[in-house]
């Protein structure tokens, strides 16, 4: 039975398309990011980034390094696109993304983590087996078909994506539209809509919307019945949110996800009538089959997983974030908070606490992050610990942290009494300096 569910194979023309639209959008999203700032912003203006805890050592290419890098990234995605040493070039892509989504958070976004993911699977998925410059040089690597695992794992990825973005926005404040009203608030200046954007009906429609689209997208997708009208639900809500939140390559690369959707005659008839199509419907089970199945496994475990870690940590991760990335909670609260930091010298008899000036030391984006984020705090602690020991002084560090979550109270976050600077991070549990709340 598993045999056939995941090794029967089928006409390969929707993994063959949506290679073409992925590595377009790829290479966009590269080359985008240094046109539009966004490098120089993050990675460049920076004197340091605030990296994944435990990743450290990943920090920016000096001078116009990280220019050149992201150009190298756009190379590789044209050349994913057109199919020329595609294995290499979508490990090439996957490795250079993954260094920038680890090397900063100051900027992060769940779509990162997303693309990641993607670029992962896109490095194993026979997508360069036809329409490619690899099968015109060498014809014999030429196929029409593929294993149909290619696509469970895929439409499973995505299931998993949007179920839980659907279940983590089941929480008061985004049912009663405070999120909504705060998220479009910020809106209010756009032409001709941004008035509408205030009303409060609007506010309503994008929170239930936002909750029956996440959860029922993809079964409606999958049902023949219902799928072309999910399509066109799909077009709407993806281009709302390309133009009111303006999140890049990711409205269009979510509707380019379609092309798993439709029927293989269908994606055929459309995108490649010159090529054959397969109909032979044959079970070929791959010498690598032992391997395949306990990591496709193991794979969507973890995915599954990862996104239920919060309720195992105490506190609520609205406010603590502890299990926060890495869940697909997207758009969920809007985090302001003031943060003052002051340092004490150990060899100082007073222990006088001097403030710190963060904008010494930080851009207005990374400001956010150590304003009201508990591991931005520890590691600007870390960072400043570090700064002064190479003067030759030995400090502490406390914080005076003020944080509100969706415009509510003020409340404060991290213990003013313990040294964060001298605290170690708990990787898998909570940090018992920050303050939780019933």
């Amino acid at each position: 039975m598993i045999n056939r569910w995941l090794f029967s194979h089928t006409d390969n023309s929707p993994l063959i398309v949506f290679r073409i639209i992925f590595g377009f959008l790829i290479a966009a999203e590269a080359i985008g990011a240094i046109f539009t700032g966004w490098v120089t912003h993050t990675l460049v203006e920076p004197k340091f980034t605030f990296s994944f805890i435990g990743f450290e050592f990943l920090q920016p290419l000096p001078g116009n390094g990280m220019y050149y890098y992201f150009a190298v990234m756009g190379i590789f995605g044209l050349l994913v696109m057109i199919g020329f040493k595609y294995r290499w070039s979508m490990i090439g892509y996957t490795l250079l993304w993954a260094g920038v989504y680890f090397m900063q958070k100051s900027s992060y976004n769940n779509h990162y983590y997303l693309l990641l993911l993607l670029c992962i699977l896109m490095t194993v998925l026979p997508a360069g087996d036809y329409f490619s410059i690899d099968t015109k040089q060498n014809p014999l690597l030429q196929k029409i078909s593929m294993p149909r695992w290619c696509i469970v794992i895929i439409i499973a990825q995505l299931w998993i994506v949007y179920t839980y973005a659907s279940v983590a926005k089941l929480y008061p404040d985004w049912l009663d539209y405070t999120v909504a009203k705060n998220l479009m608030a910020g809106r209010a200046h756009y032409p001709i809509i941004g008035n509408i954007l205030q009303e409060h009906w609007t506010h309503i429609s994008i929170s239930y919307f936002g909750i029956l689209f996440d959860l029922l997208i993809i079964p409606l997708l999958l049902w023949k019945r219902t799928r072309f009208f999910a399509f066109c639900i799909s077009i709407f809500f993806h281009l709302f949110n390309s133009v009111i939140f303006q999140i890049g390559i990711f409205p269009y690369l979510s509707l380019a996800f379609s092309v798993f959707f439709f029927s293989k005659e269908k994606i055929h008839r459309i995108f490649m009538k010159k090529k054959e199509f397969y109909t032979a419907n044959e079970i070929i089970i791959p010498s690598y089959r032992n391997i395949l199945i306990p990591v496709l496994a193991l794979w969507l475990i973890l995915q599954v997983s990862l996104p239920v870690r919060h309720w195992f940590i105490p506190g609520d991760v609205l406010w603590t974030e502890e299990g926060h990335r890495l869940s697909w909670r997207m758009m969920l609260r809007g985090r302001y908070g003031n943060t003052s930091f002051f340092i004490v010298d150990k060899n100082d008899p007073e222990k006088k606490r001097q403030a710190i000036d963060k904008s010494e030391y930080l851009t207005k984006k990374q400001l956010r992050l150590v304003s009201s984020r508990p591991d931005g705090i520890w590691q600007f602690a870390q960072r400043l610990k570090k700064d002064y020991a190479v003067k030759g002084k030995d400090i502490s560090v406390y914080v005076d942290s003020k944080v509100s979550i969706n415009g509510k109270e003020y409340k404060t976050l991290i213990d003013p009494e313990v040294d964060i600077a001298n605290t170690k991070w708990n990787y898998f549990t909570t940090n018992p300096w920050v303050i939780k709340y019933d």
